[in-house]
């Protein structure tokens, strides 16, 4: 639920960003922005919509070192150490991709994502109690899982339809509010701008809408992760990705990563109900019985 009231209060801070950006473009460039201008309307949408998404993609490398504390192995020290780089190295090639950088975040919880802008240029990060909880042939299979997301472009998939997801959000919530404000607008009174029927109307429809927006965009998220599985038990073997899984279950402490990571992580929390829409990842049962049926 917490995390439902953040998204709403984004959005909010969105809207006033949106208006505040829509003046200074439309004095800057001298493009109409205003509620009567289909043709601001979509100018805005589309700069907001994907520009948005795509610099979050863009800085999502630097972001995931930031926020999760992770440590590059630039030169590997132990033997775990080189035994991760040169497992991911097999991978990658083996996969048709870059080098990814590789690193370790500190974390009791057995995790592990993968992010980047590109399949050459992406990273993946473990966390220290996967290393510690989980054996080699497990560790394998989920960097098998992660090398599957950055081979497969999910990151770029993801931020394309969140930019086209975004683009048609503004739009309609600002349709919605003109049609709102033409409503409460008397038939007799002279236009001179927007009106309160506007502004509510629409924030009212960014809200609604960019919750169906990020259903849409977890739906995906979820359908990715049997992909991403299927890869893992390519490059390491099925048992060895449904062992991986297994461990896990067992864990009880899988939570989910913060902001953009959440959705390239080998697992994210438990959902039921409404808050089960909003989840980045489908039931680990559901993903083993998956691997298991799998020809």
């Amino acid at each position: 639920m917490m995390r439902i009231i953040m998204l709403a209060l984004t959005n909010f801070a969105v809207m006033a960003v949106l208006f505040i950006s829509m003046t200074i473009i439309g004095k800057l460039f001298g493009i109409n922005m205003s509620a009567g201008s289909m043709g601001g309307i979509l100018t805005m949408a589309v700069v907001f919509g994907f520009g948005g998404a795509f610099i979050s993609l863009l800085m999502s490398k630097w972001m995931a070192k930031r926020s999760m504390g992770v440590q590059i192995i630039e030169t590997p020290q132990t033997a775990q150490e080189r035994w991760l780089v040169e497992t991911v190295r097999k991978q990658a090639e083996k996969s048709g991709i870059g080098m990814p950088e590789v690193g370790i975040f500190y974390s009791p919880d057995p995790n592990a994502f993968a992010t980047g802008a590109n399949r050459n240029n992406a990273l993946v990060a473990v966390s220290q109690g996967l290393l510690d909880h989980m054996s080699a042939d497990e560790v394998e299979a989920v960097l098998g899982h992660e090398i599957g997301h950055v081979a497969n472009g999910d990151m770029v998939t993801q931020t394309l339809l969140q930019g086209v997801l975004n683009t048609f959000v503004i739009i309609f919530a600002r349709l919605i509010g003109m049609a709102v404000d033409n409503f409460f607008r008397s038939s007799d009174e002279e236009s001179s701008g927007p009106g309160w029927g506007y502004f509510i109307g629409s924030i009212v429809a960014e809200i609604f809408l960019g919750f169906v927006a990020t259903a849409i965009v977890m739906w995906f998220s979820r359908y990715r992760e049997f992909k991403a599985d299927i890869a893992g038990a390519d490059l390491a073997g099925r048992h060895k990705m449904i062992n991986a899984l297994k461990r896990l279950q067992q864990a009880h402490a899988v939570h989910d990563l913060p902001g953009e990571m959440a959705a390239f992580g080998i697992a994210g929390g438990l959902g039921t109900g409404l808050r089960k829409i909003f989840m980045t990842h489908p039931p680990l049962e559901e993903r083993i019985a998956a691997l298991e049926n799998m020809r």
